[in-house]
C-alpha cells in the first residue's frame, strides 16, 4: 500500500508513453520556444515500462491509465498495451482518437476498460485551430467507432474563454442520444501555455451555462473522483465537471504519475520528480524511492498552487509543460 504522510491511500497510476503527439493544442505544447522532445534513448523501453507497472501493482496500484503526447504514435504502443494487460488492474488509455480505428482490436483485446477521447470543439475549423490539425472527422469517426465496440467513452473538453465556450451547450447535447460521458476540464497552467486566469471558466460558471438550458441532476460521484457528475434527466449519457482551478479535490487524491522518461511525478503540479527509471537501469530498487515520492507528496496542487486562481501568476509556476508531463 502506498500512502503520504496525509493518509492519502494511492492506487492509480498514469504511465505517459511518449511526449510526441500528432496535434498541437496550444494547453498542452508550450509556444514559447520550439518543442523539444525526449531522446529515444532516454524513454522507458516496453519491458522497463512493464517493470516499474509491477512494482506499482505490487504496491496496490490498481487502474493504470495510458497517456502522452499521444500514446498511439508510439510504435510499440500495442506491445505495452497487451503487457500492461496481463496484471490485475483497470487498465485504461487517453488519446486524442486520430489512431484509434487501428488499435480498436488491441484494446478489445486487452479489455481496456475505457477510453478517453480529448475533443475541445464540434466545429471542424475550431477544432483545426485549437488542434493544430483538420483532425475531427477522423476524432469524431473513432469516438463513434468506441461507442459501437461497447467502451466506456469519456470526451474531454478543455474550456477556456473567448475559444470554446460557446459550445459548452452543444457538447451536453451530445448526451441526449449517446451514451457519452463528457468532462469540462478548467483551463489549468503549465509551462509554455500562457494560461492566463482570465480565460478560466469555473466549475460554477460551466453550470450556469447549462442551467440556462437544461434541467439536470447531480449524480453520486465516486471515491477519488476528480470530476463531479451530473446528467440530464432522459439523456443516455452524462456530463461532468473538473474543478482543478476553482474547487481542487486534492483532499483524496489517489494519482501518481510517470512520465515518458521513467520520473515519477506525485501530483500534476510537483516541481520535484523522482528518477524511478535511472535507478532501474543501475540496478537499484525502486520501491524505495516511489515510497519515498508518494510519503513527500504535498496537501494541495503541488504546494506550488497556494491562493485563488484569480490571483495565481502562472509563471511562476515550476513543472514541465503538459506534453511532457502526460495528460
Amino acid at each position: 500500500m502506498l500512502k503520504d504522510s496525509f493518509n492519502r491511500i494511492h492506487d492509480y497510476l498514469r504511465i505517459s508513453l511518449t511526449d510526441k503527439c500528432n496535434l498541437h493544442c496550444s494547453y498542452c505544447n508550450p509556444v514559447t520556444a520550439a518543442l523539444k522532445h525526449l531522446p529515444h534513448a532516454q524513454l522507458m523501453t516496453a519491458p522497463e515500462i512493464e517493470t516499474i507497472a509491477s512494482t506499482f501493482v505490487k504496491l496496490g496500484v490498481k487502474k493504470i491509465r495510458l497517456t502522452g503526447g499521444e500514446p498511439l504514435v508510439r510504435k510499440d504502443a500495442a506491445e505495452i498495451i497487451r503487457r500492461l494487460s496481463e496484471f490485475p488492474v483497470e487498465l485504461a488509455i487517453t488519446t486524442n482518437g486520430v489512431f484509434v480505428h487501428q488499435f480498436i482490436d488491441t484494446f478489445k483485446q486487452a479489455s481496456l476498460q475505457s477510453v478517453n477521447v480529448s475533443l475541445d470543439s464540434l466545429n471542424k475549423e475550431k477544432c483545426a485551430t485549437v488542434a493544430g490539425r483538420n483532425v475531427f472527422d477522423r476524432v469524431w469517426k473513432n469516438t463513434c467507432l468506441l461507442l459501437d465496440n461497447g467502451f466506456h467513452v469519456k470526451v474531454n473538453m478543455v474550456v477556456m474563454k473567448g475559444v470554446n465556450t460557446d459550445e459548452i451547450l452543444d457538447f451536453v447535447e451530445l448526451t441526449r442520444d449517446l451514451p457519452l460521458h463528457i468532462r469540462f476540464i478548467e483551463f489549468m497552467p503549465f509551462t509554455g501555455n500562457r494560461w492566463d486566469s482570465r480565460q478560466v471558466i469555473s466549475y460554477k460558471e460551466i453550470l450556469q451555462i447549462i442551467s440556462e438550458e437544461y434541467d439536470f441532476i447531480k449524480l453520486k460521484d465516486e471515491l477519488h473522483d476528480t470530476s463531479k457528475k451530473f446528467m440530464v434527466p432522459g439523456f443516455k449519457g452524462t456530463f461532468a465537471v473538473i474543478s482543478t482551478m476553482s474547487l481542487p479535490f486534492c483532499g483524496d487524491c489517489n494519482r501518481l504519475r510517470l512520465t515518458a522518461d521513467g520520473k515519477m511525478k506525485n501530483c500534476l503540479f510537483s516541481k520535484s520528480e523522482s528518477d524511478l527509471l535511472g535507478a532501474l537501469r543501475r540496478g537499484e530498487d525502486i520501491e524505495p524511492v516511489i515510497r519515498k515520492c508518494v510519503w513527500d507528496k504535498k496537501e494541495v496542487q503541488g504546494g506550488q498552487i497556494l491562493t485563488a486562481y484569480k490571483k495565481l501568476d502562472g509563471m511562476e509556476l515550476k513543472n514541465r509543460s503538459m506534453i511532457h508531463i502526460g495528460g
